[in-house]
């Protein structure tokens, strides 16, 4: 299977169309994709201003707040009131809502996983102690805090891997008292009926 090796602070930063942040690729597939194409896509992006967030049409997004104060996320239909001010706990909404952004502090910066609603879905949760990560066709592992072996792989905070179009399931394991990592598993939603 190939990993997809990565280290955060090698990520190069794109600033947003609209200069409330900037975003950091992790992965975007199917590569060359784009914004309009991709089945699924990770990043990590800086919030430093107040402002719409991207709507993106048939996607289904998750997003978690890794430093700062967080931000409040409302829809402008009234659906979605959402204080993300709780680190590492993910929130999942859909990518076509159209939503605006206000900082609870200064900048802060979140963890983003969007699949293609109708082709993959998304799980993505985060250990703070070692156990079994179930098989998935798609997926990424980042650690956040703590030192962390992942099978055979070991990843410093900060570094991780993500794979695609091959199932693989992990053990992980972590020594630290402050551990955590993110783990995103990502299945398809296809019957396979040849649609």
């Amino acid at each position: 299977m190939a990993l997809h090796r990565f280290d955060i602070a090698s990520l190069s930063a794109t600033p947003w169309k609209n200069g409330g942040g900037v975003t950091r690729e992790i992965v975007c597939s199917p590569p060359g994709a784009g914004m309009e194409g991709f089945d699924w896509r990770v990043s990590i992006a800086t919030i430093d201003k107040a402002g719409p967030f991207s709507a993106f049409a048939d996607v289904d997004r998750v997003i978690m707040l890794l430093e700062g104060a967080g931000v409040h996320l409302r829809s402008r239909d009234g659906r979605i009131d959402h204080r993300l001010d709780v680190p590492h706990a993910p929130f999942a909404f859909g990518g076509d809502v159209a939503l605006d952004c206000e900082l609870l502090g200064g900048a802060s910066t979140d963890f983003n996983v969007m699949t293609r609603r109708g082709r993959l879905r998304a799980e993505v949760r985060v250990l703070r102690e070692g156990g079994d990560i179930a098989p998935a066709g798609h997926g990424l592992l980042l650690a956040l805090r703590g030192q962390w072996r992942l099978n055979d792989i070991d990843c410093e905070p900060g570094t991780g891997f993500w794979w695609d179009g091959e199932v693989h399931g992990w053990q992980a394991a972590s020594r630290d008292v402050d551990a955590a990592l993110i783990a995103v598993q990502i299945e398809s939603t296809t019957t396979g009926s040849g649609e």
